[in-house]
């Protein structure tokens, strides 16, 4: 059956000389495959563009639940980038972050909420005019929440100490040795009770900035299973500290 949804370019690779295989995180599907032919060919009637990813598309699929690989009827830009593909630091966030989706994202079902986030925090990446230093610190603890662990609890005096293993913070140093403690914990508080639009408020130092980084991906194995090696966060550094 025809299946009409937006969707986010999660992966493109080469299968032959003219076609592409596509993952493609969609609202009404979840996350699915497609093989699109012809696409690299002279007269391609869809434009390699289109499926870079991070891109954000409408489509009308040809959508079977029995198969893995299926067809794109159609595809054209949901939206056009202003500032991503021309903003440096915005492009090493984007990548950064779609690679956590990449990662962490498997479902193969419809999740409005989730999809609504994910396509809406990408636009306003685009967008924003504000400092993006904390963007994606604030963006990696929002999506915990949709993917069902976010941390629970509060930071205070009588409960310092963050425990990666359990989500929550606690009084004592956790017997397990996986916490934060002290400045880290504190911000790491203070993110949870800041929406996006306002984390570059947070004052931070280059140096607790990345320590909370490392902490929150060693926060995400905790509680992915399987979660594959993080790797864009190496030239999200480079690039923030350029």
């Amino acid at each position: 059956m025809l299946v009409k949804t937006s969707g986010i370019v999660f992966r493109s690779v080469k299968f032959s000389e003219t076609s592409i295989i596509t993952d493609i995180f969609t609202e009404e599907l979840g996350l699915r495959s497609y093989i699109i032919s012809g696409v690299r060919s002279k007269k391609a009637k869809v434009s390699a563009g289109l499926l870079q990813v991070m891109s954000l598309v409408d489509t009308v699929v040809y959508h079977r639940e029995d198969k893995d690989l299926c067809r794109i009827k159609e595809i054209k830009a949901a939206y056009l980038f202003e500032s991503i593909p021309f903003n440096i630091q915005k492009g090493a966030i984007g990548l950064f972050l779609l690679e956590i989706m990449q990662k962490t994202i498997k479902e193969r079902e419809k999740n409005q909420p989730l999809f609504t986030f994910l396509f809406n925090t990408i636009c306003y990446l685009d967008v924003t005019k504000d400092p993006i230093y904390n963007f994606h610190l604030a963006v990696m603890l929002k999506l915990s929440a949709y993917l069902g662990f976010l941390p629970s609890g509060m930071y205070t005096e009588q409960s310092p100490f963050f425990d990666m293993q359990e989500g929550t913070f606690t009084a004592q140093p956790p017997l397990n040795n996986n916490y934060l403690e002290g400045e880290l914990s504190r911000l790491l508080g203070i993110f949870l009770k800041t929406n996006i639009e306002n984390a570059h408020e947070i004052k931070l130092t280059r140096q607790n900035r990345e320590n909370l980084l490392t902490g929150l991906i060693n926060y995400y194995r905790f509680h992915v299973e399987g979660l594959p090696e993080i790797n864009a966060h190496r030239i999200l550094k480079t690039v923030l500290e350029g």
